[in-house]
C-alpha cells in the first residue's frame, strides 16, 4: 500500500509584468473589442440600465416638443427638405419664397459637414497618416478610437433607423408617424436616431478625451453642437432624433476611449492581497500551491 505524501509546496514566483500592457491598436485588438462591444448588454449593471432609462425618458419627453420646435424654426409655416432650396439666378442666399434664409449660412453648412459620412474618414485618415509618418502613439490611438467608435455607431444607427422607421420632418406627416422595417434605401423614414449628430458627437468626444486643457475639451464640442442645430434647422431631423443620436455618440465614444485607458493609477496604492495570485495544482502525488506576486 503506497503512502500518499501530502505536501504543501509553496512556489513563489515574482511577476515583473505590469498590470496593464500597452495597446497596439491592431486589427486583432479591434476584433476582440468588437466582440466585447456586442456582448455589452449581457454585462450591464444597474448604472447602465439607469443611464439607458434616463436617455429613453429624455428622448420621449422631447418628442412632445418636436413639432413646436419645428414650427418655431420654420416660422413661415412651410416645411422644406434640402432639395427644395434652389438658388435663383445662381445667387447664393437668394432662395425661392418661403425658404429659410440661413439654410446655407456658414455655421449651418459647417455643422452639417462635420457630421457627414466622410467626416470620420477624414479625421481617421489624418491622424493615421501622421502616426505612420512620425510613429506617434497618441495620434494612432485617436485614429483608432475615431474609426472604432464610428463603425460601432454607424452600424447601430443604421439598424435602429431601419427598425424604427420614423418619418423625417420634411415629409409633413407629423412627428408620430412610423414605418418600421421599410426599405433600407428610403431615407425619408430614417429620422431617428440622428446619424449626423451621432457621428459629430463621436468625433468631438474622442478628441476631447484625448486632450488635457479644459478649455480645449469644451471647445471641441462646439462643432457637434452646430451639427445638432443644423440638422433641425435644415428640417432633416426632429429635436428628439438629434438628442438620442448625440447621447448614443457620446456613450459609444466614451466606451471606446475607456477601453484604452484602464491603467493602474500610480497614485493609488495596492495592497499585497491585490498583487497576489494563489493557484492550486497537482504535481505527481503531491498537492501544490503556486503563489505569484506582482511587484507593480
Amino acid at each position: 500500500m503506497k503512502h500518499i505524501l501530502l505536501a504543501l509546496i509553496l512556489f513563489i514566483s515574482i511577476n515583473n509584468t505590469p498590470a496593464h500592457t500597452e495597446n497596439k491598436y491592431t486589427f486583432y485588438e479591434f476584433g476582440n473589442e468588437t466582440i466585447e462591444f456586442i456582448q455589452q448588454p449581457l454585462r450591464w449593471d444597474c448604472g447602465d440600465y439607469l443611464r439607458i432609462g434616463l436617455i429613453s425618458a429624455a428622448t420621449g419627453l422631447t418628442m412632445f416638443a418636436d413639432e413646436p420646435v419645428q414650427r418655431a424654426v420654420h416660422r413661415d409655416g412651410k416645411f422644406y427638405k434640402e432639395g427644395d432650396f434652389i438658388p435663383e439666378n445662381n445667387k447664393i442666399g437668394d432662395f425661392k419664397e418661403g425658404s429659410q434664409k440661413q439654410f446655407f449660412s456658414v455655421p449651418v453648412v459647417m455643422g452639417r459637414m462635420y457630421g457627414e459620412l466622410y467626416s470620420p474618414i477624414v479625421f481617421f485618415a489624418g491622424f493615421a497618416a501622421y502616426s505612420l509618418i512620425t510613429d506617434d502613439l497618441w495620434s494612432r490611438k485617436v485614429a483608432y478610437e475615431i474609426g472604432q467608435a464610428s463603425l460601432y455607431g454607424g452600424g447601430l444607427t443604421f439598424l435602429l433607423k431601419f427598425a424604427i422607421g420614423r418619418a423625417r420632418p420634411y415629409m409633413n406627416e407629423g412627428s408620430a408617424t412610423y414605418h418600421p422595417f421599410n426599405s433600407i434605401l428610403i431615407q425619408d423614414y430614417h429620422s431617428i436616431p440622428g446619424g449626423h449628430t451621432q457621428a459629430a458627437m463621436i468625433i468631438s468626444t474622442v478628441l476631447s478625451r484625448n486632450v488635457k486643457p479644459v478649455w480645449l475639451k469644451t471647445l471641441l464640442y462646439v462643432p457637434a453642437a452646430l451639427t445638432f442645430v443644423s440638422r433641425i434647422y435644415q428640417n432633416q431631423h426632429w429635436t428628439s432624433d438629434d438628442l438620442f443620436g448625440a447621447a448614443m455618440g457620446f456613450y459609444i465614444a466614451t466606451w471606446c476611449v475607456d477601453k484604452h485607458e484602464k491603467v493602474v493609477d500610480p497614485d493609488k496604492s495596492e495592497s499585497l492581497m491585490d498583487r497576489m495570485q494563489l493557484q492550486p495544482f497537482i504535481a505527481g502525488e503531491s498537492y501544490c500551491l503556486n503563489l505569484r506576486i506582482r511587484l507593480y
